[in-house]
């Protein structure tokens, strides 16, 4: 009767642990609120939207977010942003409806060079840089050859995030991806266009998977972006917020309530950075 019990229990484990996962991560959902989005796009970006920066930062106020990022498309994306746009970004407000205001800019690898399309004059005046791979700019290699195309992008000093590498069109070796961005010090994000039902890049789920499991390896941080274009889904991290959670991928690793970690500034706001990173609200 007693080693009926036993097994009784036993086969029980997996429901309970199955039951209190499940508690602890729609607890999660209900308390948690990442106040930070830094892979966001205006009408600068040329495509998806018609909304201003002040339509944005107005929006991510009402929503409750303490930071927003507008990280428009370089001059290679067709009629987006254009060098002088680039240019006039540092001398715009660092504050907007009360929310504080980062100015950087997706760029696009072009080639397996690892070449992207915004010039260092421009890039080392902005507050960060994502770097990406779009279909219309890069012509897919191998999975050495995107890999490396990566890398040798990521060496450039004003790159911060490596923006949905998770597109199954672009295969590459996330091992060797984690260990270069440590070297480097840059991060994954997860992007919530990528997996939301609405993406266009395929299912990215597995790569996603594997961007955690070695982000985990290596104690690398990542940063949940919502890439909305257009102010309708700023801070809109549902998709991206349950997958990491589902995958018990540690909160400290989070970055979007965190303290900056920025390797490198633009000179001309490194001050300004140092003064607006309080521990009351960071992500870096």
């Amino acid at each position: 009767h007693t080693i009926s019990k036993i097994n009784n229990a036993f086969y029980m484990l997996p429901h309970i642990f199955n039951i209190v996962g499940n508690r602890q991560f729609h607890l999660a959902q209900e308390v948690l609120m990442y106040l930070s989005d830094i892979h966001t796009h205006s009408i600068a970006s040329g495509h998806g939207t018609n909304c201003t920066i002040s339509d944005m930062a107005k929006e991510a106020g009402r929503k409750g977010l303490k930071l927003l990022g507008i990280s428009d498309h370089g001059p290679g994306t067709l009629v987006s942003g254009t060098s002088s746009y680039f240019r006039s970004l540092p001398f715009c407000p660092r504050k907007r409806f009360n929310v504080d205001i980062l100015y950087g800019v997706e760029l696009d690898i072009l080639n397996a060079d690892g070449q992207i399309d915004l010039s260092d004059e421009l890039l080392n005046n902005l507050d960060y840089a994502i770097i990406s791979m779009h279909r219309q700019n890069y012509k897919s290699g191998s999975v050495s050859e995107n890999t490396q195309a990566y890398i040798r992008a990521m060496k450039h000093p004003a790159v911060k995030i490596l923006g949905h590498c998770d597109d199954i069109h672009f295969p590459v070796d996330y091992n060797a991806l984690a260990k270069a961005a440590m070297k480097e010090n840059v991060i994954f994000e997860i992007n919530e266009a990528s997996l939301a039902p609405y993406g266009y890049r395929g299912d990215t789920s597995s790569n996603a998977a594997q961007i955690l499991h070695y982000s985990l390896r290596y104690k690398l941080p990542i940063i949940l972006s919502s890439d909305s274009h257009g102010k309708d889904h700023i801070g809109d991290f549902t998709y991206a917020a349950e997958f990491v959670h589902q995958l018990m991928f540690p909160e400290s690793l989070i970055l979007n309530n965190q303290i900056p970690r920025f390797k490198s500034p633009a000179p001309n706001t490194l001050r300004y950075i140092k003064r607006m990173f309080s521990f009351e609200h960071s992500f870096f």
